[in-house]
């Protein structure tokens, strides 16, 4: 029989409404309660890491729930890993744990839409599924999964789609990888996967990579106070195929020569960075400095060049976020 450890992080899954909206309210030991029956086929551990609604995690908090993942993964008598989580930053949390998670036992997120103090709350049977996944001989050296609606996604390109929907994420790169029925889990695909990178270190919460939106219009104005600040890295979300403009692509190239690593991705929910475009469009960004994200989101991008930036200077952290990106 497998055992499986819970650790509960908060999020709408944990929480309660009160006059003040609804807060992450409940451990790790109220969840269980509520999702597990005499049916269950593993041995069920609970741990609370953290408790807020995830829209208030920091670089910081993930940084502490990696260690406390990789806590859990010393122990011999550990089969698998469930994380409860809100659903606004689970796919930033999750990938971040998979670039630095080197042990084939699974780790499985989960979260809910509808708070814990809900009637039809889908917290517990997307827990009962995400403990299922964890058991499963099936789901070990996938990495880092994300299991919710009964559906599997990997980490790398999982994304909210919709705010409210009961089934609300989606895949950059081609859907789910997998389901959940009945307690069975069923897997029709394997997430690409890389090499294991450095876990982060204790200034990993202090390295400032911002995310800016491109639109239409776009001055540099925002581009440059966030160099002036200290930004160390730039995420720009850009149009279309990662388009910037003309301006934008100018203060790339000041930043860069900085030592800012500029990285580009796009603002559209599906599909890669492709140099088409000159007169400020992508071929121009790439030539002025920028590192391309291909098809990972800019949002994961962030915490790739966050954790890289930690352990290497600018100019290598710009290879490697290169390398990643063009592997998968």
């Amino acid at each position: 029989m497998a055992h499986i450890v819970v650790l509960a992080t908060g999020g709408t899954i944990s929480s309660r409404s009160g006059a003040a909206g609804s807060v992450a309210t409940d451990g790790a030991v109220a969840l269980l309660g509520a999702a597990l029956d005499s049916s269950q086929a593993s041995t069920v551990e609970a741990v609370d890491v953290l408790r807020k609604n995830s829209f208030n995690i920091t670089l910081a908090d993930v940084r502490t729930l990696a260690e406390a993942i990789r806590t859990q993964l010393d122990r011999a008598d550990v089969d698998g890993v469930v994380v409860t989580h809100g659903t606004d930053t689970v796919e930033e949390c999750a990938f971040l744990v998979d670039l630095v998670h080197d042990d084939p036992r699974p780790v499985v997120f989960t979260g809910a839409q509808l708070s814990a103090d809900r009637p039809d709350s889908d917290g517990p049977a997307n827990l009962r599924d995400a403990i299922a996944v964890a058991s499963a001989p099936a789901a070990r050296s996938l990495g880092v999964l994300l299991t919710f609606a009964g559906r599997i996604f990997g980490s790398r390109g999982v994304q909210k789609a919709d705010t409210l929907a009961p089934d609300p994420f989606s895949s950059r790169d081609g859907g789910p990888i997998g389901r959940v029925i009945c307690g069975v889990v069923h897997l029709t695909a394997r997430p690409a996967r890389t090499s294991v990178l450095p876990m982060p270190g204790p200034t990993f919460g202090d390295v400032p990579v911002e995310i800016l939106h491109c639109h239409l219009g776009s001055g540099d104005h925002a581009f440059r106070r966030a160099v002036e600040s200290g930004a160390r890295g730039i995420v720009l979300a850009g149009t279309g195929a990662g388009n910037l403009n003309t301006d934008l692509v100018a203060a790339v190239a000041d930043a860069v020569a900085a030592g800012v690593v500029v990285a580009l991705g796009t603002r559209v929910s599906q599909g890669p960075v492709v140099p088409l475009y000159g007169g400020g469009g992508a071929v121009d960004a790439l030539a002025a400095g920028a590192v391309s994200l291909g098809t990972l989101s800019c949002v994961q991008g962030r915490i790739l060049l966050a954790l890289l930036l930690e352990h290497h200077t600018p100019r290598r952290a710009a290879e490697l976020l290169s390398e990643y990106c063009a592997a998968v």
